[in-house]
């Protein structure tokens, strides 16, 4: 009988595609680890406007992420353009609403990374990589970063941290991401799934 692949969720909020392209870079990584297989999932804007709502299913990209795609993971990738240094609203907002997760420990002791873009270079990636560190610290994750063992970090002049990976996207999103960052947010994604492998994830696989 063969053995379920692990389920690692990579979570982003994308506006202009920045975000999402650096999810899909992540999720190759996770797919290149045996054993582990990457589920892209996204959440729906947010708007101050109260009669106005998002689809049921978005026009594009990945689909909604549903309350089962954390109970199911094994690892957890989280991503977010910055919006002041911090994550988008949206992100935040799904968040707030995942107290029947806490509660239950559903992510409690499961592998978990983040990962961002901005619009300038020093656009407040790092205070955003670490503010989306906290409700997952709250749900009870390990969270991993990139270690100086990725020689990129040493030459990148853009995007990259040893707190996750991001991307400096420019004003209009038009900054290709550099091989620097593809190879981080690669490598990123490769531990995440590494270590949910290394973990058991808590008895996850084939749930």
């Amino acid at each position: 009988m063969t053995t379920p692949d692990l389920i690692i969720l990579v979570l982003y909020y994308s506006r202009h595609g920045a975000t999402r392209k650096l999810a899909e870079l992540i999720a190759q990584g996770v797919d290149g680890v045996p054993g582990c297989e990457a589920r892209l999932r996204t959440v729906p804007a947010v708007s101050s406007v109260a009669e106005a709502t998002a689809p049921g299913v978005p026009p594009d990209g990945a689909p909604y992420v549903e309350p089962d795609d954390l109970r199911e993971c094994a690892g957890l990738a989280l991503g977010s353009p910055t919006r002041f240094g911090n994550m988008a609203s949206a992100m935040k907002y799904f968040w707030d609403g995942t107290s029947a997760e806490w509660l239950s420990g559903a992510l409690a002791g499961k592998p978990a990374c983040v990962f961002t873009s901005t619009g300038s270079l020093h656009g407040g990636q790092e205070s955003t990589l670490l503010t989306m560190m906290i409700p997952l610290f709250h749900h009870g994750m390990m969270v991993l970063g990139l270690p100086y063992t990725q020689p990129e970090l040493m030459t990148t002049a853009s995007g990259g941290s040893p707190y996750g990976a991001s991307h400096w996207a420019g004003l209009d999103g038009d900054r290709r991401l550099t091989e620097d960052e593809k190879r981080l947010a690669t490598a990123l994604g490769r531990r995440l799934a590494e270590t949910a492998n290394k973990l058991g994830a808590n008895g996850s696989r084939g749930q």
